[in-house]
């Protein structure tokens, strides 16, 4: 592609870019170019949330550029403080460790890994030296930093703010001048922080780095910010039929901003489409995204058959209790997954989210026997009771 088409295709799903002209003038250089993203792994899964900007990312790839894929477990100590009304808690190293083995073993469904540098910002953090953090801190002002939204909101209110928050914006700044990246990516959420990196790299004679935004994707609720906390996420490890049922749910606005941000489909032609066809290839594509192709059209199928033709899905997974054993459904739904915790398990019997051989159960205490459990509209557990 010329380099206008070029710019075009970046442009699309994304909110904004700082800016366009210099982007022109990195990409004319004819040089691959180092790309920057981070992630705090403070969560161990990655959603579509983080689709938006991995996808990004890929199409940068795709252009012959090298991706830096930075693991912030140095950051992730700190916490951003970025939206946040309150003092985060301090992530120990242990689970920052965990964490951040699953982004790795997640972010190679999207990105090209003969492409990619998986950085850690310790690696550099955690030698940077006092005088050197000072001379850091002496860049940025006071009032520069109470001008940022959430700050000022927290001191207006006589919220604590502590000063390794204010730490938090410098040190991402840094890892871009200790990378000398050309673009950093980054959420719309995030231009505090990413134009941080411009600033600390013009300081150090770097050429400032274009800044390329992505949106903030809504969940599943079709209003609030995806999110595993908030519980309408739609996470890329989830089992196919789960993935494929969860994008069957979205409201029809929002089907088109997840085609716009999350595939390559013409816009146009998906306005054209009638809403339900339109949403079964969504989910079908999204699926083959992560499982591939023949797991997108074998999750279609099996939706159909289940909310279509009323029938319960052909390959449903077998869970034995013995009949010796008293065991409850609390204790079922938990040792089989369809229940994060024993309250999780106790508030889907409560709303009336569990049954079995489609009879309702009203109570934890109802006794368990053969037969398929099923849990909301796409969770289905063979049950067997034996010796």
């Amino acid at each position: 592609m010329d380099i206008q088409s070029t710019i075009e295709h970046i442009q699309r799903g994304t909110s904004e870019i700082i800016n366009i002209e210099e982007l022109s003038k990195k990409f004319n250089t004819q040089r691959k170019l180092c790309v920057k993203a981070g992630f705090d792994p403070t969560a161990p899964d990655i959603h579509l949330g983080h689709v938006v900007l991995l996808r990004k990312l890929r199409q940068l790839q795709d252009l012959g550029h090298t991706v830096y894929f930075l693991i912030g477990d140095f950051t992730a100590q700190i916490g951003d403080p970025t939206g946040q009304d309150h003092l985060r808690p301090k992530l120990d190293k242990q689970t920052i460790k965990e964490n951040a083995k699953t982004y790795k073993a997640q972010v190679f469904k999207i990105l090209d890994p003969k492409k990619t540098q998986v950085v850690f910002n310790s690696t550099w953090l955690d030698k940077l030296s006092i005088p050197r953090l000072l001379e850091l801190t002496m860049q940025v002002t006071v009032a520069q930093m109470l001008a940022r939204a959430d700050f000022k909101k927290r001191y207006e209110q006589n919220r604590e703010i502590s000063i390794l928050e204010f730490i938090y914006p410098i040190l991402q700044g840094y890892d871009s001048v200790h990378l000398k990246a050309d673009i950093e990516l980054g959420g719309t959420d995030q231009k505090f922080n990413l134009l941080m990196g411009r600033q600390l790299q013009a300081r150090r004679g770097q050429e400032p780095q274009v800044v390329i935004m992505t949106p903030l994707l809504e969940g599943t609720d079709g209003v609030q910010k995806m999110s595993k906390s908030l519980g309408n996420y739609i996470g890329i490890n989830e089992a196919p039929q789960e993935i494929f049922g969860k994008v069957m749910s979205i409201n029809d606005e929002l089907m088109l901003k997840y085609y716009e941000f999350l595939t390559d489909e013409n816009l146009q032609a998906v306005k054209n489409m009638h809403p339900k066809a339109a949403k079964l290839q969504l989910a079908q594509i999204i699926v083959g995204q992560f499982h591939g192709l023949q797991a997108g059209i074998k999750a279609q199928e099996g939706f159909e058959r289940i909310f279509s033709q009323k029938e319960n899905p052909q390959d449903i997974q077998e869970a034995r209790f013995s009949k010796e054993v008293n065991v409850s459904f609390v204790g079922v739904l938990v040792q089989t997954k369809m229940a994060s915790s024993q309250n999780e398990a106790r508030r889907l019997i409560q709303q009336g989210a569990v049954t079995l051989d489609g009879q309702r159960i009203l109570s934890e205490n109802t006794p368990v026997s053969s037969g398929i459990l099923r849990v909301g509209k796409r969770r289905f557990m063979k049950i067997v009771r034996g010796a």
